[in-house]
């Protein structure tokens, strides 16, 4: 989106230091490698990069001018604007645009399921408004500013995923989006080797309210930690998968009822089903009709990574790899054993856990050895942490084999799994699944 000098100058305190231009709007480019001619280069910083040295770069690249936070610029700019602080900058950049474009802000934060929601609840409020949405799982600040700075002058509703690793992270993307609704969909124990415990958890995912408008609503799961931790006065709507009747569950297909009304998922899962009673809620205090909330959700559809129904020589495969915590372990796994035959089991590492890290595989291990389902069901682990899942299922699975990486997984499947296989993929982005997909695919050469 465009910005006029004046917004630039003003959205940000920058201070000028050059102006030999006499161009009137400029487009943000943080990216050297991007650049356009007559846009701004705003330099980011990180732990091991800093974009202020790369201005030259931009310059050279067309850049009519750039942001800075040291005393040293380009000769070539036309337009140098200082800033303390540049990601500080590109943060308020971003909420000039939440107020100059004013869509309604829909703020998504979760251990899991953040994602998934957000794609749900587009699928369903673009049945009505013009909709735009955090691309892919790009939900921290940086993630953030992109998607404003992408978003259509003419956006009436925004969705924004949220993520964090640490305390103080959502609460920065709530001051900056201004939510006018906030959407928690669990608090797991996803990152608790990051945060040490499930209340903190809660606490940190609880930020997302810090900045909610006292006339906004918070949706979210029916969660004790998360009540404890809300600090929130304003309306506030509870709900939880009992809430749901399911009337049918078969693959890629599950119906509903939700406060006396009927939907349609073409997706499995009775998670899917919780996640998207969060989208109902958000869609009829938008004002949409039944009609439209029930087409939305039927024309849902998974994105790459996440429940993806792959079929692959012979197997079909479900990938659903884009990431894991012990809590969507259990469940997609748990989904996958109920509805499908002939299933052979694939489950990585989790990552991110900590010193629970041996606990919770051994927990997830112990859970699934309850599902009576699981007799007929070969299990695959890869990784010294999926190793102790698999320990737990000597005896109650149809075989449990671990190996070590996934040359070997897939050296075992063309050799020994039968035509017709199901294969379900789970485990943290860390392990790189898909290179099992891609050798299936012959890809590349085992």
């Amino acid at each position: 989106m465009m910005f006029k000098f004046e917004e630039l100058v003003n959205a940000t305190g920058a201070k000028v230091i050059k102006k030999h231009t006499n161009a009137t709007d400029f487009m943000i480019s943080t990216d050297t490698r991007k650049i356009k001619g007559g846009e701004i280069y705003l330099p980011l910083k990180g732990e091991s990069f800093d974009g202020e040295n790369f201005l030259d770069n931009a310059i050279n690249a067309g850049a009519e001018g750039c942001f800075i936070s040291r005393d040293d610029y380009p000769e070539g700019a036309n337009l140098v604007l200082k800033v303390k602080d540049t990601k500080t900058a590109y943060l308020e950049l971003s909420n000039f645009l939440r107020h100059k474009v004013n869509p309604k802000v829909a703020a998504i934060t979760g251990s899991s399921g953040k994602t998934t929601t957000k794609e749900i609840i587009y699928s369903v409020l673009s049945k009505k408004f013009k909709t735009h949405k955090t691309f892919s799982n790009h939900n921290n600040e940086i993630g953030f500013c992109e998607t404003l700075m992408s978003m259509p002058e003419d956006t009436e509703v925004l969705i924004v995923e949220m993520g964090m690793r640490g305390f103080g992270e959502i609460e920065l993307l709530s001051k900056y989006s201004e939510p006018d609704f906030a959407i928690i969909t669990n608090a797991g124990s996803a990152h608790i080797g990051r945060l040490g415990s499930l209340d903190n958890i809660a606490k940190a995912k609880s930020e997302i309210v810090k900045y909610l408008k006292p006339d906004g609503v918070l949706i979210s799961q029916n969660n004790e930690r998360i009540k404890k931790f809300v600090k929130f006065n304003g309306q506030k709507i509870y709900y939880e998968l009992s809430d749901a009747e399911i009337l049918e569950r078969k693959p890629s297909y599950t119906k509903f009822i939700y406060k006396n009304r009927e939907y349609e998922l073409n997706v499995e899962g009775d998670y899917n089903v919780e996640n998207s009673l969060s989208a109902i809620e958000l869609a009829y205090l938008l004002g949409m009709e039944y009609d439209e909330v029930k087409s939305g959700l039927a024309a849902y559809k998974p994105i790459e990574k996440r429940w993806e129904v792959l079929d692959i020589d012979g197997f079909k495969v479900i990938n659903d790899s884009y990431n894991a915590n012990p809590e969507s372990m259990k469940a997609s796994v748990s989904t996958f054993l109920q509805l499908y035959e002939n299933p052979l089991v694939i489950l990585g590492d989790m990552g991110e856990l900590g010193e629970y890290t041996d606990e919770l595989h051994k927990m997830v291990g112990n859970y699934l050895g309850s599902i009576p389902q699981i007799k007929s069901a070969g299990v695959i682990t890869v990784g010294k942490f999926a190793k102790r899942i698999g320990d737990q299922l000597f005896n109650k699975a149809a075989f449990v084999k671990n190996f070590e990486n996934n040359d070997e997984v897939c050296k075992f499947i063309l050799d020994n799994a039968d035509v017709g296989t199901t294969i379900f993929l789970k485990a943290s982005r860390s392990m790189k699944f898909e290179e099992i997909i891609n050798r299936l695919n012959g890809e590349i050469k085992v």
